[in-house]
């Protein structure tokens, strides 16, 4: 009998995946640590980014790994074949998307986060507590009523798709969930400026309405939707039988962070009952800036908001949210009972609405703790002082374009988004965007603006500041003289070499 728990005890004792000796494990995890945190530490000491060599890529091609390997050398491999290949937003010369640079606080969450392996689908633990604390949050900075709610998605773009659920089932009823969208489902259709996101097109597709069904907007000169034609709109879509249901306003566009008007588009929406949701991805965020809050008027009328705390909040991807005013409209689109779901009066299945009753998810992660983390350590104030500080260096960066006249500013500069190019064509204009970012000194991005190619830098970073906007501008003029055969005219600016 003994030997067969001997026998038990050293079965068990191989199928555990705990290290077999937490000393060694401990002094390498220490390693990583230190290491992830000289990364962010001495960031600047490296490329924004860089290709990757095909002989590093080959290596990902290889078979399903059978056998165990030792964790230091699958450290090793990370820290010579993946940390080098980044995207580079933690670096304060990225520019190129709304990208945020996160914090070293942020990380830190994050590892306590996979620590207690928490799943807030549901049921009562303080994990599900933190994230209830952060909606309650959310509904102060955002005038909301306590009835509202709030859960942490992937990112907006899953915000906005769940938005677009509420909003389908407000207008079709809850049976609609059971039925389909039928002859009524057919009939909806939706607004949004041309310059919104293609998140809003692909949430109609998948919500079952049919990009068809949603109707782009012209915007005006300052690239916000043209509130008369998107009355104009709705007035004869509804003359001719189809049944507006929602409208989608942009709370900082893509291309060049616009805010619609809010106030405005609030109070045709009240008027014409029509659900009003804000994409708000990074624009949001602005209500912590004092400063910068009163571009968002109006916002605090919406029927629901989408932001990234992972932009301008800084919070280590991701941390997607969406915030609705009327709670029970929101649960009514998502709730499902299940047995398994199955909610106790005490016990661990304690507990009223559970997150997955608001959303599609029930596996989900702790994303709320990181963003708790965040807000906790630096306090709202700081954040919007980091936000307003972006768009004065988006400020600085115009000021810097309209001063040199090699180069075009081709929008305005609304918040932390500047829209320029080298004065040459397209073709000269794309490969200067490449060029400076396989320079590793910047990453702008790229867009279209009024038919012209443009190089897009969007100043997210909290790192960021003057000498990384003076390098993005030396960079740009340089690979723009070699490109279109300009004289190269002798600056101050920083060489076109990464220390």
């Amino acid at each position: 009998m003994n030997e067969i728990i001997r026998d038990m005890q050293a079965a068990a004792a191989g199928a555990s995946l705990d290290p077999q000796d937490w000393n060694e494990f401990r002094t390498l995890a220490h390693r990583m640590l230190d290491e992830a945190i000289d990364g962010i530490a001495n960031v600047r000491a490296r490329p924004v980014w860089q290709p990757i060599p095909d002989e590093m890529r080959a290596k990902f091609r290889a078979d399903v790994p059978r056998q165990a390997s030792d964790l230091a050398d699958v450290y090793r491999e990370f820290s010579e074949s993946v940390s080098p290949y980044a995207t580079g937003n933690v670096h304060p010369g990225f520019m190129g998307w709304v990208h945020g640079g996160g914090t070293a606080v942020g990380m830190l969450a994050e590892m306590l986060a996979a620590g207690l392996n928490a799943n807030l689908g549901g049921r009562d633990h303080m994990p599900i507590e933190v994230e209830r604390q952060i909606v309650e949050w959310m509904r102060a900075l955002f005038a909301f009523p306590e009835s509202a709610s709030g859960i942490f998605v992937t990112g907006t773009s899953m915000a906005n798709l769940m938005a677009v659920l509420v909003a389908r089932s407000s207008a079709l009823g809850t049976l609609a969930r059971q039925h389909g969208i039928g002859n009524d489902g057919a009939l909806l259709t939706a607004y949004t400026s041309k310059a919104a996101h293609g998140c809003i097109s692909r949430a109609m597709d998948i919500a079952g309405l049919g990009t068809d069904a949603l109707r782009k907007i012209d915007v005006d000169a300052d690239h916000r939707i043209d509130i008369a034609a998107l009355r104009a709109q709705i007035a004869i879509d509804g003359e001719v039988g189809f049944k507006p249901f929602l409208v989608v306003a942009s709370a900082g566009t893509v291309d060049i962070g616009a805010i619609d008007d809010l106030k405005a588009l609030a109070a045709l929406c009240r008027e014409e009952g029509i659900w009003f949701h804000v994409d708000g991805a990074f624009g949001a965020l602005a209500i912590l800036s004092p400063e910068l809050a009163p571009v968002l008027d109006g916002i605090e009328l919406a029927d629901s908001i989408a932001l990234d705390f992972h932009k301008w909040g800084q919070v280590p991807y991701d941390a997607g949210f969406l915030l609705v005013r009327d709670g029970e409209q929101h649960r009514q689109a998502f709730v499902q009972p299940a047995a398994y779901l199955r909610r106790e009066a005490r016990g661990l299945a304690a507990g009223a609405v559970w997150p997955c009753d608001l959303g599609p998810d029930l596996s989900r992660g702790f994303r709320a703790l990181k963003t708790w983390f965040t807000l906790k350590t630096f306090g709202t104030d700081r954040l919007g002082a980091v936000i307003a500080r972006s768009c004065e260096l988006a400020r600085y960066l115009e000021a810097c374009v309209l001063a040199e006249p090699r180069l075009e500013l081709l929008a305005p500069v609304n918040l932390n988004i500047v829209c320029f190019r080298y004065r040459a064509d397209d073709a000269i204009n794309r490969e200067i965007v490449a060029d400076v970012q396989e320079s590793g000194i910047a990453a702008p991005s790229s867009t279209t603006l009024d038919g012209k190619f443009a190089i897009r830098a969007a100043i997210v970073n909290h790192r960021t500041d003057e000498r990384d906007i003076n390098a993005l501008v030396s960079a740009v003029l340089e690979f723009g003289a070699r490109r279109s055969g300009d004289a190269l005219i002798e600056t101050e600016a920083p060489p076109l070499a990464v220390q």
